[in-house]
């Protein structure tokens, strides 16, 4: 059977995701849960937009209907409906791009309809530049929790850690307390992009709020370092939350604080350029933040204005001969007989 005006098998999507994300994106790319849930929300948005734009039910969805230019409409409604930027549209892209590739090397008879949206190009975008908070400025987001309680002590610890390894927010909320080593070498252990197995350092002044923090009753390896309330693992949204107040509390101290967002991101920024001015070499940043690549960490360079005024004061200038301007007589003359 074909679809209405296409050349292309009738086929249910669903049993295709299914095999997508289980057999392909679990069970032989072995993805990270984050990277899983990036994929997840891309087709739970795209079969909402089928649902209201073209009236197509989840459960009838075809893949034929995944055709470009309803992918196109589809990318072009998440930054007009949604909001989005071009960079979480070009995220979206990919999810689609993967799951087509995918399906097309399976059953060639679908590769003109995968190959015509793999030929949706990707959109160009200016680079933000990146925000960080001053050394003052983060101090006084971490002086800012009540540590006289429990959900204060824990907030407190968040955002030391958050400080301390520059971790991603996901990084953070995933933790557990056997992710921390206070023996010999203070460390931390994250579970990064890919997969990818990493350890930060940890200074005296977070060790030393964890040392209390794992002594509470009841805690066991495999408990969430930092539980909310219910004792599950604080959520994404949770740490946001819970950094927006501090920064709000902190503002009294650091009145700057009131000119733009601070996010966890932000403290993810702050934590590199503060090594890269402390005069950390940018490999050891990029293997600190967890950076597949390196010229992801040269943004930072780019960035550290005052980096480049140090470097620039270390470069003796040429000399640059100044020119002695010969005078004329028909500029002297006039002068002469005004006298």
């Amino acid at each position: 059977m074909k679809a209405k005006g296409s050349t292309t098998p009738k086929v249910l999507l669903g049993p295709l995701l299914q095999r997508y994300f289980c057999e392909y994106l679990v069970g032989q790319r072995d993805l990270s849960p984050q990277t899983i849930a990036s994929y997840r929300d891309t087709f739970r948005l795209l079969l909402g937009f089928l649902e209201r734009r073209y009236h197509i039910k989840p459960d009838n969805v075809c893949l034929g209907d995944l055709d470009a230019p309803r992918v196109l409409t589809f990318l072009n409604d998440l930054e007009g409906h949604r909001g989005n930027t071009a960079r979480t549209r070009n995220n979206r892209r990919a999810a689609i791009r993967s799951f087509l590739r995918q399906v097309a090397a399976g059953d060639p008879l679908l590769l003109p309809l995968a190959q015509r949206v793999l030929a949706i190009p990707a959109k160009r975008f200016e680079r933000a530049s990146v925000g960080y908070l001053t050394k003052e400025q983060i101090q006084a987001i971490l002086d800012s929790p009540d540590a006289s309680t429990e959900s204060g002590q824990r907030d407190q610890l968040l955002l030391m850690l958050m400080y301390n390894t520059g971790a991603r927010v996901s990084e953070i909320a995933g933790l557990k307390v056997q992710d921390i080593c206070l023996e010999s070498r203070k460390s931390v252990h994250f579970l990064g992009k890919g997969r990818k197995l990493r350890s930060v350092p940890l200074w005296h002044q977070t060790v030393k709020l964890l040392r209390p923090w794992l002594r509470r009753s009841g805690i066991k390896p495999d408990s969430p370092l930092l539980p909310n309330g219910r004792g599950e693992p604080i959520s994404r949204s949770g740490i946001t939350q819970r950094l927006q107040l501090a920064v709000a509390r902190a503002v009294a101290k650091a009145p700057s604080l009131k000119i733009g967002h601070v996010s966890p991101h932000t403290v993810r920024h702050t934590t590199a350029m503060h090594l890269l001015q402390s005069g950390v070499d940018l490999p050891t940043i990029a293997m600190w933040l967890g950076h597949e690549s390196i010229q992801t960490t040269h943004q930072y360079l780019d960035a550290d204005l005052e980096s480049k005024r140090r470097a620039l004061a270390h470069l003796e200038p040429p000399h640059v001969r100044r020119q002695r301007r010969t005078c004329r007589v028909s500029e002297y003359l006039p002068r002469v007989l005004s006298v």
